[in-house]
């Protein structure tokens, strides 16, 4: 059972032994007036000065369940310099005991099309910035080639912080690391969403689903939709599947209301 199925189970017994005991005293009031109790009705705690206690319930349903509401955002309240100042300072997870700097994210706040990769690599790591690597020129060549330019766009990282000799990302690391993107993603309120890689796709979606399976079509998500498509790391190692990527950017291309009649990005 966890927490979550434990605290309703603890909290259902509460509300079941406060209900009993008030109408006790309901009807130890009534017998001391001389007055026959009514029957009872089911859930009901009628008299006046019952009401507040019974409202301080009311999430629970007839099943004793609580529908409690959702906790506010850990960085409800932060723009985006003070979520950056936040993250620049992190030490939430060991990756801050190995990493030279934070990259955080870069361009246009109020950007239509945003890119979210998996994690900072080397370059990255050493300049403080996403995208900035051998990865990331292409990833440049691949907005170009959609006619936009790197600052109208916005860029991140599910994680700010490099792991250790470029790893995958470890499921603590992505839970830790989730509320600044989380937060980004709420401020900047893009219309489309480009998840790169298999990393990057499966967080921005909330799946295990295979980058293969996710590909090639716009996901509605959170309010934006967003295009599942293969990292620029992937690429240079595969460049048969940039025809895919490109593909899958005339998409987005066409939901963004840009014209499509431009050239891929070269095979460099």
């Amino acid at each position: 059972m966890d927490d979550r199925q434990a605290l309703n189970t603890e909290l259902r017994r509460m509300v079941a032994t406060m209900k009993r005991q008030l109408t006790t005293m309901r009807e130890l009031r009534l017998r001391v007036a001389h007055v026959e109790p009514p029957p009872p009705k089911p859930h009901s705690l009628s008299p006046a000065h019952d009401t507040a206690l019974e409202q301080d319930f009311s999430m629970a349903d007839d099943q004793g369940t609580l529908n409690l509401p959702d906790a506010p955002h850990i960085f409800a309240t932060f723009n985006l310099d003070q979520l950056r100042a936040e993250a620049m300072g992190c030490t939430r997870c060991d990756l801050c005991k190995t990493r030279t700097n934070v990259a955080f994210g870069e361009g246009d706040p109020n950007a239509e099309l945003m890119f979210i990769g998996e994690a900072p690599g080397h370059d990255e790591d050493v300049q403080g910035r996403p995208f900035v690597g051998r990865a990331g020129q292409l990833l440049n060549k691949i907005i170009e080639a959609m006619k936009l330019k790197r600052e109208e766009v916005y860029i991140a990282n599910v994680l700010k912080c490099r792991p250790p000799e470029n790893r995958n990302p470890l499921p603590d690391e992505m839970d830790t690391c989730k509320p600044f993107l989380e937060r980004q993603l709420q401020i900047i309120q893009p219309k489309v969403v480009v998840a790169l890689g298999t990393f990057g796709a499966q967080f921005v979606l909330d799946t295990k689903e295979r980058i293969t399976r996710l590909r090639g079509r716009l996901i509605e998500k959170d309010g934006y939709k967003v295009m599942a498509t293969y990292h620029p790391a992937f690429l240079l190692r595969n460049p048969n599947a940039k025809r895919d990527v490109w593909e899958d950017m005339k998409i987005v291309m066409q939901e963004l209301g840009i014209p499509t009649d431009t050239v891929p990005p070269d095979a460099e």
